[in-house]
């Protein structure tokens, strides 16, 4: 007979059991969490401080910047605990709390990040009708927005994993509370769990992800028509950088989460889940900011600024 018991905890079985390769995984993701951590909330400052960035573009990307650092520092800091810890616990209620933000904050940066496309789609394919298209107050509601849908989206995954009963064997072959290993725990038979969660992850990750595409090529084709051929390249330039992002993040998501079962080896489940949880909140301050030429120069002047009123 089964042995069926309300989990008090689990064990997270992360990366390699080699102290050595723990230590150097720890420095490495140390080192990547700590310029995350950074590079955003350099961004943050800089929007907020710097009255030329004020524009939605900017204000979109603080948001971003934001969701990012919430969303990293939901994996990564407990992540680094356990590379150093002997005992690799977390709590059932803190491995359902881990597992609602990640779903809803992952699912936030799916929204935020179709609204930023539709952004540069206006400003770029319909320029004269921007400033009337994208107000104050229509840049407020999509924002707010994004993080109202993404909140909504994690709460029925997370409360239908919750419900599941988990037997005595309480080993999560990951390295944080992801769905796909908790179903593969549990002693409950999961399909209308498993049904649900793809369900709702290719309604949420597939829509977004193509109006992102869409808005894109609109904007791509927009491009095209430009006469100058520097801005043609400046412009292609950027849109490329913020489509790599998009196809990284997405394609990795998709991969995971829009499959009808969930039967992916554990070792490539860890190595795909470190893409879109540790490198692309690296890669997003890079790609959307310090690539923009309006952004550095704010930067600039903010650290000059700041240096002549320490030298005085």
């Amino acid at each position: 007979m089964t042995n069926v018991t309300a989990a008090l905890e689990f064990r997270l079985l992360g990366f390699s059991s080699n102290p050595h390769c723990q230590i150097l995984l720890f420095t490495v993701f140390l080192a990547i969490y700590i310029l995350t951590i950074l590079g955003n909330t350099i961004i943050i400052s800089v929007v907020t401080l710097e009255p030329r960035l004020h524009s939605p573009m900017y204000k979109f990307l603080k948001n971003l910047s934001f969701l990012e650092v919430c969303y990293t520092t939901t994996i990564v800091p407990k992540m680094l605990a356990n590379l150093l810890a002997k005992r690799k616990t977390i709590s059932f209620s803190g491995c359902m709390v881990q597992l609602y933000y990640f779903i809803s904050l992952g699912a936030t940066e799916c929204y935020l990040l179709s609204v930023m496309a539709y952004d540069r789609f206006l400003a770029v394919c319909e320029p004269l009708h921007y400033g009337v298209a994208m107000t104050a107050e229509c840049y407020i509601r999509l924002a707010v927005g994004s993080w109202v849908m993404g909140g909504f989206t994690g709460f029925l995954p997370c409360l239908m994993v919750s419900r599941l009963h988990f037997c005595s064997y309480n080993l999560i072959d990951h390295f944080f509370c992801d769905i796909s290993p908790l179903l593969k725990l549990s002693c409950s038979d999961t399909t209308v769990t498993e049904a649900v969660i793809f369900i709702l992850s290719l309604l949420v990750l597939s829509s977004c992800f193509l109006l992102t595409l869409i808005s894109y090529l609109l904007i791509i084709l927009s491009i095209l028509k430009i006469p100058s051929t520097s801005g043609k390249r400046i412009t292609f330039s950027t849109c490329s950088s913020h489509l790599m992002v998009v196809t990284i993040y997405y394609g990795t998501m998709i991969s995971m989460y829009v499959r009808p079962t969930y039967n992916l080896s554990s070792e490539l489940n860890k190595a795909v889940s470190v893409l879109y949880t540790v490198v692309t909140p690296l890669l997003n301050p890079v790609i959307y900011s310090l690539r923009n030429k309006a952004f550095k120069k704010a930067l600039e002047k903010i650290v000059i600024r700041h240096y002549h009123l320490h030298s005085l």
